[in-house]
């Protein structure tokens, strides 16, 4: 579930103009030997720090990030006291609170929020959000424009009202994701500026699961994560018979992404005309794959003989 949680941290991939810096936070009910609450920063889809009530640490999960909390006392005592003070002290009560309000005794409950802001490099505007969500169901957001929150479910009205009610918090929201939230997306990005703005093209491959089953063209390891992948034929890209994968994040801070082509209508005489073409934001040149069968990495078809004892060989 652990690696479920940190999948959810990538379901949106940034724009190519804008950045992002995202801050997640979850609390668990009801689910045995897991922990009681986690939390992660994440930069345009890269994991920087994670924490949570088992590691009781913040572990920084990139070098730069690290020089960060060695050398940025503010940055260090946020991240302090996002894990060891507000996850288990504010947060994790919430849950409590929430299971009372919906006359829950029992069960697997998860209460998430999501806040952070992104910049787009081409207008210079800041967008900050603030959103909490119940059970897989999107539940309170903030708006910082007007420093209200909003109820996105019915059972959340009073208890918007409640939070709406609390000025200083209110404020306190406004400030951080208006004023602290940009300043520290700019310094991130000042600081891993060698990491985020690198480019690393992937190796391409081109799989195939049985004889019948689509071919796949598979890249993976390229950075950043803004790349558009497609399959020609005779130069023409194809909108049939095709199904495109989304990009996924890889342990490395890398990406992966595939495209599949369905062959069933296609016979063997047509496959060199088509190929695949994988782009990369900021590259010219792109990388294309020639469909070829001599190329298609699978494992069907291979007999595997045990040797019995006493076989001559």
């Amino acid at each position: 579930m652990k690696s479920l949680f940190l999948l959810l941290l990538f379901c949106h991939v940034s724009p190519a103009v804008k950045h992002s810096l995202k801050y997640f936070a979850a609390a668990f009910s009801g689910v045995s030997d897991f922990p009681e609450f986690m939390g992660a920063a994440v930069f345009d889809g890269i994991l920087l720090a994670y924490c949570d009530s088992n590691t009781r640490d913040v572990e920084a999960k990139q070098d730069w990030v690290e020089n960060i909390l060695q050398n940025d006392l503010p940055q260090l005592l946020y991240y302090s006291h996002e894990c060891f003070e507000y996850l288990p002290n504010v947060f994790k009560p919430r849950i409590n609170f929430l299971k009372q309000h919906f006359n829950q005794s029992g069960g697997v409950h998860v209460l998430q929020r999501m806040s952070g802001c992104e910049w787009d490099e081409e207008t210079g505007e800041f967008n900050g959000f603030s959103q909490y969500g119940y059970d897989g169901e999107d539940f309170m957001a903030f708006d910082p424009k007007t420093s209200t929150w909003i109820a996105l479910k019915p059972q959340a009205v009073t208890i918007k009202e409640r939070w709406n009610a609390d000025k200083p918090r209110a404020k306190n929201n406004e400030v951080y994701l208006t004023q602290l939230c940009p300043e520290w997306l700019k310094k991130y990005l000042d600081y891993g500026r060698m990491t985020l703005q690198r480019t690393e093209l992937p190796s391409v491959s081109l799989l195939q699961k049985t004889p019948s089953s689509p071919v796949s063209c598979h890249a993976t390891g390229f950075y950043p994560d803004r790349a558009t992948m497609f399959w020609r034929k005779d130069g023409e890209e194809l909108h049939e018979d095709v199904d495109l994968g989304e990009i996924l994040p890889n342990n490395d801070g890398s990406f992966q992404r595939s495209v599949d082509l369905n062959l069933s209508s296609v016979t063997p005489e047509d496959w060199r005309r088509y190929d695949c073409v994988f782009h990369l934001s900021s590259v010219k040149v792109d990388i294309i794959t020639k469909l070829d069968k001599a190329k298609i990495r699978t494992n069907w078809g291979k007999i595997v003989f045990r040797k019995n004892k006493g076989e001559q060989h």
